[in-house]
């Protein structure tokens, strides 16, 4: 059986020194070498965005001794790059130049490093005009009444405009933000309702003035009514007499309950308009309504036309 040697303790004390002298040489020496640093941009003008992720290293070389280079490998601070003096290359790219920015990039680098070369003299950036706009508010409200239910009137949406910051290409092309859809099921109530702005997709750097949006709607419960409305005929000529069967047309109507009672027969205004017969050579007159009182939902007339026979 073979023994196993033991290395001597002083042997391996010599190899740890050794090495640690070797170090201390080598990152004592001075050195030119080419690192990538972190980079933000500064000073970017309030009417402007930033649109695409910019570069976001910048590759510099340095001169200096080992202990500092490696300490820059530790080196998370991000260095800044003013943004104040951007130039137009076509569109909404821009360009600035970073070597003019070299002393400023200097006082920014750990002491004892000095800066060399900027290896990427251009930096180039898509930035865009930010535009202020007031845009209405568009509800997205899917609502299933209970049977016999509906608003009584407008839905009301507060604020119903917001001004929306963002970048000018997209505002100018707006007139309205959308909100998140809202389900309502069995309604027969009032209702209020917070909503949401729907962010439009792939558009960034948006802001939009609104701290609360609130939909809300009155219920009410409708009822039909029917009522016999007497007809004008118009634009008859002199002379002529038009006769028909019937004096009156059958008008019947949704409302709420609340207005129901509010409602008569001269409500409603209707006429037959004999010139419009004639030009089109009709055997017929087409009744119309040509007034109606703003309570009521929907409506339909009956008979929707009318024979007639000419008296000279």
């Amino acid at each position: 059986m073979k023994l196993k040697k033991k290395v001597p303790k002083t042997f391996i004390s010599f190899l740890l020194a050794s090495i640690l002298i070797w170090l201390l040489i080598t990152l004592s020496k001075e050195y030119t070498i080419a690192i990538h640093f972190p980079i933000s941009y500064v000073q970017i003008a309030q009417n402007k965005l930033l649109q695409d992720i910019p570069t976001k290293e910048l590759e510099i070389v340095l001169k200096a001794n080992g202990f500092k280079i490696l300490k820059t490998r530790f080196y998370t601070k991000e260095i800044e790059i003013s943004a104040s003096r951007l130039l137009k290359k076509s569109g909404a790219i821009h360009f600035l130049l970073v070597k003019p920015q070299k002393q400023q990039i200097q006082k920014q680098l750990p002491s004892g490093i000095v800066l060399q070369e900027i290896l990427k003299d251009t930096l180039f950036l898509n930035v865009e005009s930010l535009v202020t706009k007031k845009l209405a508010l568009k509800p997205n409200l899917k609502i299933k009444y209970h049977v016999g239910y509906d608003l009584s009137e407008k839905m009301k949406v507060v604020p119903d405009s917001i001004l929306v910051s963002g970048p000018e290409n997209y505002i100018s092309s707006v007139t309205s933000i959308d909100l998140l859809e809202i389900s309502l099921e069995d309604v027969k109530m009032d209702f209020m309702e917070k909503a949401t702005i729907k962010t439009p997709e792939g558009i960034k750097n948006l802001k939009f003035d609104a701290k609360e949006i609130t939909i809300s709607g009155k219920i009410e419960k409708f009822t039909e009514g029917r009522f016999e409305v007497q007809y004008q005929i118009i634009n008859v000529p002199d002379g002529l007499i038009i006769n028909t069967l019937s004096k009156k047309i059958q008008v019947t109507f949704i409302v709420g309950l609340s207005n129901f009672n509010k409602l008569s027969e001269n409500s409603f205004q209707i006429v037959c308009d004999y010139g419009i017969s004639k030009e089109s050579n009709l055997g017929y007159l087409i009744p119309k309504l040509v007034h109606k009182p703003s309570e009521i939902k929907s409506y339909k007339m009956i008979p929707n036309k009318i024979d007639f026979l000419i008296q000279n």
